[in-house]
């Protein structure tokens, strides 16, 4: 009885170690359960912090989402974003695309000090990131799906990349899909991600080119729905007032659902990134914005497809990098 009982432990530790190379290997390196036995409280440790913070603020489930693509678009997902001014680097937080925009910071630090309390020097940073954006999506009303597990954090910052990498509002689609490319992401990828704008605001500076001044010429975007236009000029002057903000989706501005691409329909979408999804002229994208209109389900599909996608860009594991004890600044 003994005998066979240990051939039956033997059997199902050869299968979960092989189904641990399976995922591993698919996720680079990367495996959902890594901290299963190291640390079974994190999942709840960071719900429970998120609960709290996005409760009080539902702003920041916007803000916490956008963290992790902001890293992960510079040198990968290694948390190299969280990390301050130091003598030997400067701060990715510095970098154009971040100053004065990329906030969530202390809901980080927050997490971070309760499991260092739990499970001392094992969940990374950049871990944290990953979990963080996916339970701020499942609290805000979008799709649950597995994270895999095992990122590193860098041991420095990436100020330059940071300022080349991520995209910018007003970008073309073509550098939209030229940037995502780069990150070995497609136009599939561009589009659901892009999705995210969901949920969150967007300061004035960021769209004031599209009420005034698109082409050069002194005169709004034409594809500018004509109320949504104006109402954006009462809350975006032509001068001041930059960091006047307004959400990104102005029908369920808290809520992760496929209105954002309903709005790009209707000439409602309030980035120039957006809206040349459908207006920039490539069928495939265009597409994709309907489909993800009229379906919610297959948007949301896609939308976990490329979050895991994008998680899974150049992330340090084993002996690169390290798991910091404080995510601001290197062990």
């Amino acid at each position: 009885m003994t005998s066979s009982l240990g051939l039956v432990m033997l059997f199902l530790s050869c299968a979960i170690f092989q189904a641990f190379l399976v995922s591993s290997s698919n996720n680079g390196g990367l495996f959902p359960d890594l901290y299963q036995f190291s640390c079974p409280e994190a999942n709840e440790i960071i719900m429970s912090v998120l609960e709290e913070a996005i409760a009080k603020d539902p702003r920041m489930a916007a803000s916490l989402l956008r963290l992790h693509f902001h890293d992960c678009f510079v040198q990968g997902c290694d948390a190299s974003v969280l990390l301050d001014n130091s003598s030997a680097f400067k701060s990715e937080k510095e970098a154009g695309p971040n100053k004065n925009s990329l906030r969530g910071f202390e809901v980080i630090d927050q997490i971070k000090a309760k499991l260092e309390q739990v499970c001392p020097h094992t969940v990374s940073c950049a871990d944290i990131l990953a979990l963080v954006a996916r339970d701020s999506v499942v609290l805000s009303g979008g799709p649950y799906w597995e994270v895999p597990l095992g990122r590193r954090d860098s041991k420095r910052a990436y100020f330059n990349k940071a300022n080349a990498n991520i995209p910018a509002p007003n970008s073309t689609i073509q550098t939209l899909i030229s940037l995502f490319n780069r990150q070995g992401l497609n136009e599939k990828d561009l589009v659901a991600l892009s999705g995210a704008h969901t949920i969150g605001v967007a300061r004035c500076v960021s769209f004031r080119q599209r009420l005034y001044n698109q082409k050069g010429n002194h005169l709004p975007d034409a594809t500018l729905e004509k109320t949504y236009y104006n109402d954006l000029k009462s809350i975006c002057p032509t001068s001041g007032g930059d960091n006047n903000i307004t959400p990104l989706d102005i029908a369920s501005p808290n809520r992760f659902d496929n209105s954002y691409f309903k709005l790009l329909l209707l000439g409602k979408g309030l980035l120039n990134s957006d809206e040349v999804l459908l207006t920039g002229k490539v069928k495939k994208t265009k597409q994709l914005v309907k489909i993800y209109a009229e379906n919610e389900a297959i948007f949301f599909h896609q939308f976990s497809k490329s979050m895991v996608k994008m998680g899974n860009i150049s992330p340090l594991t084993e002996l690169k990098g390290e798991i910091r004890k404080n995510c601001r600044k290197v062990n």
